[in-house]
Order: structure tokens, then sequence, then C-alpha cells
């Protein structure tokens, strides 16, 4: 089998450009810090909470808005550790 040296270059470059593509992509240093690495918790009012309580046992059984909130709520969970990791 020979070595094709034009082939192995082409892809080589094509590797090269895509690394720098996505490079480009970060928006976060590694480092973390204040620079806007957690994304903001919104803080709900009590009665707020309840009228969404109130709303959310409305909705029908297996609902997916449901399913969606429980997610939110993780996220929520995660947002907050970020914050307090980073203090």
């Amino acid at each position: 089998m020979m070595f094709n040296a034009g082939c192995w270059m082409r892809r080589l470059a094509v590797l090269a450009i895509a690394t720098s593509l996505l490079a480009g992509c970060a928006t976060v240093g590694s480092e973390g810090g204040e620079s806007g690495a957690c994304p903001p918790v919104v803080e709900y009012s009590r009665k707020f909470q309840a009228r969404a309580a109130e709303e959310l046992a409305l909705l029908p059984e297996g609902s997916a808005i449901a399913d969606m909130l429980v997610d939110y709520a993780v996220m929520r969970d995660q947002a907050r550790t970020c914050a307090d990791g980073i203090r």
C-alpha cells in the first residue's frame, strides 16, 4: 500500500480548521469565576408559587408540561449549586 501524503495533509488541514472553529464557540473560560458561568436563578414569590401549583394541579395526568417542570426544577438546583460553588 502506498502512502498518500496529499490525502493525509488534507485531513490534517480539515482537522485544524474544525478545531479552530469549535474553539471559537467557547464563551466561558475553564477557570469559571463570576463571568456568567452559572445561569441566574429567578426567585418567585410565595403567592406566585401557589398560583403555579394550582395551575399545575389542573393539568391532566401525565402532562408533558408537568414532566418539563420536573426537568426545570433539576436545572434550578444545578444553577444554585453552581452559584454556591463560585462564592
